[in-house]
C-alpha cells in the first residue's frame, strides 16, 4: 500500500455576479469597519470625559482611525472599484501611494521599483490584489518588493514578501485559478478568486512560489 496520499480534489467555483458582488462588499466593510468604529470609540469618549489627557487621547484615536479608514477606501477603489471608465489606464504613481497608504506601517516595508506609467486598469487592479495576498504571507512583518516592466502590450509583474515564518496563503493558488475543494467559497476567499478573475481578464497567469521566508509572486502576459 502507498503512504503517499492523494491530492485534494478541486471543483470549479461556481458563483453568479450577484454573490460575487454581495462576497466584495463583504470584504470591503470587514477591511472598513474597524478603523470607523474605533472612531465612533472615540466620538463617545470625548463626549463623556471632560479630562484633558483623555480627550487629547481619544483626539488621536480618532485622526489616526480616520486616516486607516480613508487609504483602505482609496485602496479598494482601485482594487476593486471601476477606477475610470471601461479601458482606462491608471497611473502606477497613484498605485504606489494608496499601497504605501494602505499596507506600509511599522511591520512592512514597501520597495517600490516599478516606473511610473500609465497602465491598463485591470492590470492594474490585478498588482493591487496580489499585493494584498502578499502582504497576507508576512503575518509578522516584513518586506515587500515590487517589480513591473511593461513594453508592446507584454507586461511582467514580480512581487517577493520576505519576513519571519512567511507562508503560503491557504488555498491561495487554488482560489486564483477558479477552484476550490467543494466549489464553494465565502467572504475570507473572495479576494483571491477575484484576483484571478481580474488576472484571465487582463490577460496574465499568475504563480505563487513559497520557499523558506520568502513567496514570490509573479504575473506575465500571455
Amino acid at each position: 500500500m502507498s503512504d503517499v496520499a492523494s491530492p485534494p480534489i478541486a471543483l470549479p467555483i461556481a458563483l453568479d455576479s450577484l454573490d460575487l458582488a454581495a462576497l466584495l462588499c463583504s470584504r470591503v466593510c470587514h477591511d472598513v469597519i474597524s478603523p470607523v468604529g474605533a472612531i465612533v470609540n472615540g466620538l463617545e469618549v470625548l463626549d463623556d470625559d471632560s479630562d484633558q489627557e483623555t480627550q487629547d487621547f481619544a483626539l488621536a484615536l480618532i485622526r489616526k482611525s480616520a486616516q486607516q479608514a480613508s487609504a483602505r477606501l482609496q485602496f479598494a477603489r482601485l482594487a476593486f472599484g471601476a477606477a475610470g471608465s471601461a479601458g482606462a489606464s491608471i497611473d502606477l504613481g497613484d498605485a504606489e501611494q494608496v499601497t504605501k497608504s494602505f499596507l506600509q506601517d511599522d511591520k512592512v516595508q514597501i520597495v517600490w521599483q516599478a516606473p511610473r506609467l500609465l497602465l491598463a486598469k485591470n492590470k492594474v487592479k490585478l498588482l493591487l490584489n496580489l499585493l494584498v495576498i502578499a502582504a497576507a504571507s508576512i503575518v509578522r512583518g516584513g518586506t515587500i518588493t515590487v517589480s513591473l516592466s511593461d513594453s508592446d502590450g507584454q507586461t511582467a509583474i514580480s512581487i517577493t514578501a520576505q519576513g519571519p515564518n512567511s507562508r503560503m496563503p491557504p488555498h491561495a493558488v487554488a482560489l486564483i485559478a477558479g477552484e476550490s475543494a467543494t466549489g464553494g467559497i465565502d467572504a475570507h476567499g473572495i479576494q483571491a478568486y477575484y484576483t484571478g478573475l481580474v488576472a484571465r481578464a487582463s490577460g496574465m497567469a499568475v504563480t505563487l512560489e513559497h520557499a523558506g521566508d520568502t513567496l514570490t509572486i509573479s504575473a506575465r502576459s500571455t
